[in-house]
């Protein structure tokens, strides 16, 4: 598995735990923004984010379009 494949992955596992927690049990701006280290979704925002623009790089660099 390529490395954008495999980001990619991690996002969609990520956005399943979101909404499997968001639909058991609601998120509010609090939650979603500044969850507790002991909530699960801590950092969710940060680590989809990352990923995201990790994917964007690759796809930029197989296309030649990324500039330095």
């Amino acid at each position: 598995m390529s490395d954008k494949t495999d980001k990619i992955q991690k996002m969609l596992e990520l956005q399943k735990k979101f909404m499997q927690f968001e639909h058991e049990h609601g998120v509010d701006s609090e939650t979603y923004y500044a969850a507790s280290a002991e909530h699960p979704l801590h950092n969710y925002r940060q680590q989809y984010q990352e990923l995201a623009n990790a994917v964007c790089n690759l796809a930029h660099g197989e296309k030649g379009s990324k500039r330095d």
